[in-house]
């Protein structure tokens, strides 16, 4: 852990060093304040990671690293203008703090300097960097629409929402990795292996999301606890329940939507999934994808020892609380 704990404090000092001018103030203020509230950093070490497996100098994919944070960060602010969120890691969203036109344009700005991060990579690696980028960037925007277009629906399957979780949220574990083996010159099979490494630990991360959307301390999960139930979300957990429920469990389901006092719909769904086994069948779902990332992981060909930190950080993911 000492190992990602220095990758996390380096990542932040070249944040706070990011070329973000002083004007427009009500451009770069959101930026400068988005960036700074936090969260793990877990994509960018992921690209240091991926570098260091192959047995070159982390420091080498640093522009890289940056680049796919600096995303994952544009990606999250337009994210809590869709949903209407409220907290983004226990602090006011850009959206609430400032006002939905600039939070927009901020996060365009985000977008832009995910590229200029990205091109000052060595040169002899742009064009494969750059297909994987865009790939992954598109497939990203494909996650966040078909999310959107779940709350529609009332027939959306398990394998469906996997495929939206998948799209959202996986793909970028996959090309961060991804992208520090490209850097470090990595057989076509080793990013394979470690770009599926990332996608299903991904997916698993994501599941763990949702059950701890529901089942997380307060204090320490940094966004409104039962926030999908509120919302009426897709999650894993609402296809399971809808999955296991008995027609009666089915109607109370039906009652519970319709439920206006939020504390009260949280709470009744929380004990009537409890109930039902939602939360196992669930945690089930997020370690067979769980296993499958350590599988595509024991398939690359490099030392176990040199394996041990994305071992470390995959299962801190795994048993995080918030």
């Amino acid at each position: 852990m000492q190992e990602l704990k220095t990758y996390t404090e380096q990542l932040e000092r070249e944040i706070e060093q990011l070329d973000l001018p002083q004007s427009p103030a009500n451009l770069y203020d959101p930026l400068r304040y988005f960036m700074s509230i936090g969260g793990k950093r877990m994509r960018p070490i992921l690209t240091l990671l991926g570098t260091q497996l192959f047995g070159k100098n982390p420091s080498s994919a640093l522009h890289a690293a940056l680049s796919v944070e600096v995303f994952h960060n544009f990606t999250l602010i337009h994210d809590d203008i869709m949903d209407e969120a409220p907290l983004r890691r226990n602090k006011e969203t850009v959206h609430k703090k400032w006002n939905l036109s600039i939070a927009i344009l901020s996060g365009d700005v985000l977008f832009v300097k995910a590229y200029q991060l990205l091109a000052m990579q060595e040169h002899r690696h742009l064009p494969e960097l750059l297909d994987l980028f865009n790939k992954t960037a598109i497939e990203v925007c494909e996650g966040q629409q078909l999310d959107m277009d779940f709350e529609k629906r009332n027939d959306v399957s398990i394998p469906e929402y996997i495929e939206m979780i998948r799209l959202k949220t996986s793909v970028l574990l996959g090309c961060a990795l991804e992208m520090g083996a490209i850097i470090a010159d990595a057989s076509a099979t080793d990013r394979k292996n470690l770009y599926e490494f990332g996608q299903h630990l991904g997916i698993a991360f994501q599941i763990q999301d949702d059950i701890l959307d529901l089942y997380a301390d307060p204090d320490k999960f940094g966004k409104q606890v039962g926030g999908d139930v509120i919302a009426d979300k897709k999650t894993l957990l609402k296809l399971k329940a809808e999955e296991l429920a008995d027609p009666i469990q089915r109607e109370v389901l039906r009652q519970l939507e319709k439920e206006t006092d939020h504390t009260a719909k949280v709470k009744h769904t929380r004990e009537l999934y409890t109930l039902m086994g939602v939360r196992e069948a669930c945690e089930a779902e997020m370690k067979e994808h769980y296993d499958f990332a350590m599988q595509s992981l024991q398939a690359i060909h490099v030392n176990l020892d040199d394996k041990a930190p994305l071992i470390t950080l995959a299962d801190y993911l795994m048993n995080r609380e918030h």
